[in-house]
């Protein structure tokens, strides 16, 4: 049974230079796992998919936090970490084992009691300390039993994950018929559409313009923060299920600007999604916040469709340069369609549906064995793999491995040595040959094993 798209949130707090990056690289299992991004600040938080522990859950990392601070970018650096703390299910607060403890410590604790939230302590950089008396002191802060770890070495980190994750309630939802688990999507007749982009983007004024009437978006409504905003409706006999990203808040808090988007919400709504539409406002131009949320769901493999919005509001010269911005910014999603339109003057929506149907057919596409080989021997022969020493790399025959997106396996011999150059042209060749415009396309190389390796070991 495929998973709850919903997943716990643990926020990782503590003051400047005690690992939480580090703590973060590690629960991510990468260093370039940070795929959300708050534009506007250059120390925000970040999120990204956590891959370790019992369950899955999502990772927020945050700045040095000064609850105290009174100047420039640290006040914002406390807002932002205060928003991780109100989004978490659970806290854990990193303090360093070789400086010990602190004034600012005190004061990091002394909030996180208040906040009411569940926290675990993380006593980092502890190696060779499990046991250490001078751990003792940890105790005063009046948060339980310290947890002694090594985010740098991984030492004690996944009994800390498991701790904090341990007494989490499971809130995975009923079994509902007319929701299909993702093994079922394929055979599931609707198309499952989240819609992403940033505030003020238009998201509302399409929902309403697809289904032909105003519905009520709920934007701030308190405990609804885990709960996916669906809308069903049917186009030309298609059925659809919208799923909206309005930035919900928890326990109604009011937050400023930046902090009205819930990169959390969004996450769960692009997991719970087969194909995506990014709404960018054309007006205000490609942000950064644009390209995180775009990586994100490029990572998470779901098909996409770009909407630039607000068109019909900007004159030639400013059309030209929202194509250059899209061209430098969000190169990557060259497999996607870009769609020019106005939510609020419903222009463009039947491109946006012709679009998002295209996708979706793309992402569940069955590739025939003989055919996928076939393309593979033509791309070959028109353009060989480049060698490496005295030996070239030889691919036999592909097959598909997996679909939504579609995963495309080749089988030889010596194609480790196949640059990443010559993987993206196969990926174009594929591309060209089955359309599959709208949706990422994996492609893996599967070398044979040498029958006498073991012999003349």
């Amino acid at each position: 049974m495929a998973e709850s798209s919903w997943r716990p949130v643990v926020a990782l707090v503590g003051r400047t230079n005690v690992g939480k990056s580090t703590l973060f690289n590690r629960l991510t299992r990468s260093r370039a796992a940070l795929v959300a991004n708050i534009s506007g600040l250059t120390r925000d938080r970040h999120y990204g998919e956590g891959r370790m522990g019992n369950r899955p859950h999502i990772v927020i990392d945050t700045g040095g936090f000064e609850p105290v601070a009174t100047r420039g970018i640290l006040i914002e650096m406390a807002r932002q970490t205060e928003q991780a703390i109100a989004e978490s299910d659970v806290v854990i607060f990193l303090v360093d084992a070789r400086e010990g403890i602190n004034a600012q410590d005190h004061e990091i604790a002394r909030l996180l009691r208040k906040s009411g939230q569940r926290v675990l302590l993380a006593v980092n950089k502890a190696e060779g300390m499990r046991d250490h008396a001078d751990l003792a002191q940890f105790h005063e802060l009046g948060l339980g039993e310290p947890h002694a770890i090594s985010a740098a070495h991984g030492d004690g980190v996944a009994a800390l994950i498991d701790a904090a994750l341990a007494s989490l309630p499971a809130e995975t939802p009923p079994a509902d018929p007319d929701r299909p688990d993702a093994a079922d999507a394929e055979v599931d007749h609707r198309i499952r559409l989240a819609i992403a982009g940033r505030p003020n983007v238009g998201k509302s004024t399409l929902i309403n313009a697809l289904v032909g009437e105003e519905r009520v978006i709920t934007w701030d409504m308190p405990g609804t923060t885990r709960d996916a905003i669906e809308v069903e409706f049917t186009r030309n006999d298609r059925r659809y299920v919208l799923i909206d990203t309005a930035g919900l808040r928890r326990r109604g808090k009011v937050f400023e600007t930046v902090e009205k988007f819930s990169v959390i919400k969004t996450l769960q709504a692009i997991e719970a999604a087969n194909v995506v539409l990014l709404l960018i406002d054309a007006s205000d131009g490609v942000s950064d916040q644009d390209a995180h949320i775009a990586g994100f769901i490029q990572e998470a493999g779901r098909a996409l469709v770009v909407g630039l919005n607000k068109w019909d509001a900007i004159d030639h010269e400013q059309r030209a340069w929202i194509k250059r911005e899209y061209d430098r910014k969000l190169r990557f999603l060259s497999f996607a369609r870009v769609i020019h339109m106005s939510a609020l003057k419903g222009q463009g929506l039947g491109d946006v549906l012709k679009a998002v149907e295209a996708a979706h057919a793309a992402a569940f596409a069955k590739l025939s064995t003989p055919r996928l080989t076939r393309v593979l021997h033509a791309a070959v022969e028109q353009q060989p793999p480049p060698r490496k020493g005295i030996f070239r790399p030889k691919m036999r025959y592909a097959h598909q491995g997996g679909q939504n997106p579609p995963r495309v396996i080749i089988h030889g011999n010596a194609l480790d040595a196949i640059p990443d150059a010559y993987r993206r042209y196969l990926e174009g060749q594929f591309r060209e040959a089955f359309q599959l415009q709208g949706t990422p396309l994996v492609i893996e190389f599967k070398s044979s094993r040498n029958p006498y390796l073991k012999e003349n070991a």
